[in-house]
């Protein structure tokens, strides 16, 4: 005999409760939400940037009034469209941006395009080894602190992190430079390599920008050694501004960790302390290191001008404080836009690496 089970209906108007997908969501989601963030930054740091650089007035008036006789002044601002609105302007510049057309300068009359073009990679090749220089400081010292918690060699550097990251960029670099270049003459004392090299360099088939890269490519090792002697001590000198921020994150990321239930467990077998931290609590600890990571590389780009200035090495911060000396501001308008889209370029990439390292993030 069979028994039938009569299931009820539904109520009208009662909708039946949709299960939930498992996961919450994915990379492919996060990744896309993220990019789409960038527009939105990028459109408001050039908005800023623009209306700020026409607080002043027009950019010809303030480069070169009371330089030119006041009918080719106004000749000047006519034919650049300054005597225009400002909402014309705006909209026009935007317009320029998207087909990558940052202007003109106008004390030396060169694209901006280029002027960033030529001096971008001297300004990515100090921030890549002031990182290289921040990671190798901040990281090992940074596992020996926590691995010495409340010791001696501890407090002497966490006293050393806050001395990093609160010595002004500039006044360490005349230190280095005072000492290792003037006092112990070790190193050069300013900028990216000798004359000779620098005609090298620029005597290559499709040069880089970036020195040491070129070097290497043409097995040029006499140009390598020159070019990592001038490297030294600016790398040192922003290196350690976000060596400090990185060792203090690491050690109480790794102190933290040591806290753990499977660390205890490893102790309880009699695992050594040394191998505890450096094989299972250092990786988690990196995970914050790489999501402070986008902030830290804007932290450095604006330090990058200071030391640039300090060991004359030419260039986007340097160029931008010459442009600023003479009141160029649609080179300074154009240099601050790259900074500020690389920053937020940069910002999505840290992103995508923390998502990828830690699902967490995605959610």
């Amino acid at each position: 005999m069979t028994t039938v089970i009569e299931v009820p209906e539904a109520e009208p108007g009662v909708v039946a409760p949709r299960s939930k997908s498992k996961g919450g969501g994915g990379l492919g989601r996060y990744i896309v939400i993220r990019f789409f963030l960038i527009i939105p930054t990028v459109f408001i740091l050039v908005t800023l940037v623009f209306f700020l650089m026409r607080v002043i007035g027009d950019p010809i008036t303030a480069a070169q009034g009371g330089r030119l006789p006041p009918d080719v002044l106004a000749q000047r601002i006519h034919d650049a469209g300054y005597d225009r609105p400002v909402l014309v302007q705006y909209f026009e510049y935007l317009g320029q941006l998207i087909t990558g057309n940052f202007g003109t300068t106008i004390t030396d009359r060169r694209p901006v395009v280029e002027v960033l073009t030529t001096f971008g990679a001297a300004t990515l090749e100090l921030s890549i080894n002031a990182l290289i220089v921040a990671l190798a400081v901040g990281i090992p010292f940074g596992l020996i602190a926590a691995q010495h918690r409340d010791k001696t060699l501890d407090a002497f550097l966490r006293f050393f992190a806050i001395l990093c990251y609160a010595t002004p960029v500039f006044f360490s670099g005349l230190l280095l430079k005072l000492t290792f270049s003037v006092w112990l003459g070790w190193l050069p004392v300013a900028g990216r390599a000798s004359t000779r090299t620098e005609l090298t360099m620029s005597s290559l088939a499709a040069p880089s920008g970036i020195y040491w890269l070129d070097a290497i490519r043409s097995g040029n090792f006499t140009a390598l050694g020159d070019v990592v002697s001038h490297a030294v001590l600016p790398a040192i000198a922003l290196g350690l501004l976000t060596a400090g921020v990185f060792l203090r994150l690491v050690r109480t990321n790794v102190i933290g960790t040591l806290g753990k239930d499977y660390i205890e467990a490893g102790r309880s077998r009699g695992v050594s302390e040394f191998r505890l931290v450096t094989k299972h609590a250092y990786k988690p600890a990196l995970i914050p290191i790489i999501t402070v990571m986008g902030l830290q590389i804007a932290l450095m780009l604006g330090g990058a001008i200071l030391t640039e200035t300090t060991f004359e090495w030419k260039g986007l911060g340097y160029q931008l404080v010459q442009y600023l000396n003479a009141r160029d501001f649609v080179a300074v308008q154009g240099i601050v836009v790259l900074l500020a889209i690389i920053v937020a370029v940069t910002n999505f990439i840290v992103d995508i690496i923390a998502a990828l390292i830690d699902p967490r993030v995605r959610y």
